[in-house]
């Protein structure tokens, strides 16, 4: 039986020093735009390693950089693309200057605001994508009228809207505000603009959408506009990466975290609790503020209620996988599970959680 070949698939290799997802690699590889070891190459079918020479554009590959993953909360009125065939801002012009190139982790479309998870790397991009990974995404809602309970059965069994089929929501009705009602929303899909479709088929329009997790990563009291990076062994724990796929220079894990905004820099390991449960879904001390100044702390105060029984675990996890939801050391519930079964820690991370997939946008 022949030996496996040595190295990795080149459009990995692309992915993982951060010049485009995957996909993207694959497609420039098509389009002859890869070159290794002086020969242009036009199947991604080709395993490569350290000691090979890639160019992808005419530009030599630079060895990968340690995987670094952050949270950004993105305010409304900006794009998630690289560049808008409208002119329209993108995420990307709002960044700090110092951040290196990042991929965004799925999309929010321009009038939805919240948790979008930003990577340098494409494989960690394309493992918290794939719909088969499961990660729930929560979601603050504000409709436009009364709902009741049984408006929503038809989004709790599936529902169809405009030819499109959409897998069972977690909803669950947290606050009626005059004419407007507060929900909160778990799914794993994330098509395109999937909440604001499947509610107009039940006759609600979504005026306002709040992503507030992505499987274990939480919004938390993240300010609009601002960036935080998430810690190397968070990034481990939650999705059951090595040290080697954080950082294949082997240099030590990074400790605390580095927060910025586009106006100024805060020193690592400013915030010592980012660890524990945060946010709407279990808040800090730093957190404890009104409903009026965190409108997905409206009502109940966390994504949870009538509807709300789905707590982030993947379609088929078992009980062995996490402590219960939310649980510290006091016992108490507060906060939801969003990471994959058999990830080393149960803990999740402070940010928040709704839609993604390569083409979502809710």
């Amino acid at each position: 039986m022949p030996a496996p070949p040595k190295g990795d698939r080149i459009a990995k290799v692309i992915a993982r020093a951060g010049v485009a997802s995957r996909r993207e690699a694959e497609r420039l590889i098509a389009i002859g735009q890869v070159r290794v070891n002086g020969t242009t190459i036009d199947s991604p079918a080709l395993n490569v390693t350290p000691d090979d020479r890639i160019e992808v554009n005419g530009t030599p590959l630079s060895p990968p950089e340690p995987a670094r993953l952050w949270l950004y909360h993105k305010p409304t009125g900006l794009v998630t693309t690289d560049s808008d065939e409208l002119d329209r801002p993108t995420i990307y012009q709002s960044l700090p200057e110092d951040m290196p190139r990042v991929m965004s982790v799925g999309r929010l479309d321009l009038n939805s605001e919240g948790l979008l998870l930003l990577t340098n790397d494409g494989g960690i991009k394309r493992q918290l994508e794939l719909p088969s990974t499961g990660w729930l995404r929560r979601y603050r809602v504000r409709v436009n009228g009364r709902p009741t309970e049984d408006t929503f059965r038809p989004l709790r069994a599936g529902i169809t809207a405009d030819g499109e089929h959409f897998q069972p929501m977690t909803v669950s009705l947290d606050r009626q505000q005059g004419a407007n009602a507060w929900l909160t929303i778990g799914l794993r899909e994330g098509k395109n603009r999937e909440i604001r479709r499947a509610m107009e088929a039940i006759g609600l329009s979504v005026n306002r959408l709040i992503r507030i997790a992505y499987g274990p990563f939480q919004l938390g009291d993240l300010k609009p506009g601002a960036v935080e990076e998430v810690r190397r062994k968070t990034m481990r724990d939650q999705l059951g990466l090595t040290v080697e796929e954080i950082d294949p220079t082997a240099t030590p894990p990074a400790r605390g975290l580095r927060r910025t905004s586009g106006k100024a820099n805060k020193p690592a390991g400013a915030r010592r609790n980012s660890g524990k449960p945060a946010g709407p879904l279990g808040k800090t001390a730093r957190s404890q503020k009104t409903a009026s100044e965190k409108p997905w702390e409206i009502g109940t105060g966390r994504p949870s209620g009538k509807g709300g029984t789905d707590q982030g675990k993947p379609r088929g996890a078992g009980k062995g996988g996490t402590r219960k939801a939310g649980a510290g050391k006091s016992g108490k519930p507060g906060d939801a599970r969003g990471r994959p079964q058999g990830t080393p820690s149960g803990k999740p991370h402070r940010g928040g959680g709704g839609k993604g997939g390569p083409r979502g946008r809710s």
